[in-house]
């Protein structure tokens, strides 16, 4: 299968081959794993998509996970190949080292995952491990690179997140005040990268993940 046809089938779920690598054996991949594939949401009609699926209508938690479980283990099995999770664990697998492995996420001037085409928004869904070799195309610079000015330094309400570690208890005491964008349009800082702005990501869909997060 080449990659073209993994991003065509990805498509179909509304998902998007957002990065992929060839394992050297130290990369906490399944054993014969030849092409690692990561999946990410294809944007910009994901969440209109996703949140019409059976899982959002169930009495049940986590449906974005259970929907992501349900077509990723589809897309496996069409393709010849071994279905990973984020959320599977513990053990969890390792998706931030395979985002940066795969040579299209970068850890950003705030320390979070930067993503060529998502910016701060970059998230997996899951990823296949392919028993075969896949050509991937070339690889981009990253955007921080030529980024002005490096908005999301200074993008934090709070100054929870900056050029400094991340101050989770900051966050989320902030997230549970009234009148701010942060709960219900997503992260000021991930929102504020000119690469994020491009992406097309519902508002609803990071507010989603927020509440998720704050619990």
């Amino acid at each position: 299968m080449k990659y073209d046809d993994l991003q065509q089938a990805a498509a179909a779920l509304d998902l998007e081959v957002s990065g992929g690598f060839h394992p050297t054996g130290e990369d906490g991949c399944p054993p014969d794993t030849q092409t690692l594939i990561l999946l990410s949401p294809r944007e910009p009609d994901f969440w209109g998509r996703v949140t019409a699926q059976p899982e959002f209508r169930e009495d049940a938690k986590d449906p974005l996970d259970r929907w992501s479980q349900r077509v990723i283990s589809q897309l496996a099995l069409a393709t010849g190949a071994t279905a990973l999770f984020p959320f599977s664990g513990p053990p969890y697998q390792p998706f931030i080292a395979w985002a940066k492995r795969s040579g299209r996420a970068w850890a950003s001037p705030v320390g979070i995952l930067v993503h060529d085409q998502a910016g701060l928004f970059a998230s997996y869904r899951g990823a296949l491990a392919l028993p075969y070799h896949v050509e991937l195309p070339a690889l981009p610079a990253c955007p921080c690179d030529t980024c002005a000015g490096q908005p999301c330094l200074n993008a934090c309400p709070v100054d929870a997140m900056g050029a400094h570690p991340y101050d989770v208890p900051i966050c989320k005491d902030y997230l549970r005040q009234p009148d701010q964008t942060c709960i219900t349009q997503g992260c000021a800082v991930r929102r504020i990268c000119p690469v994020s702005q491009s992406y097309g990501r519902n508002p609803d869909q990071s507010g989603y993940h927020m509440k998720v997060f704050l619990g």
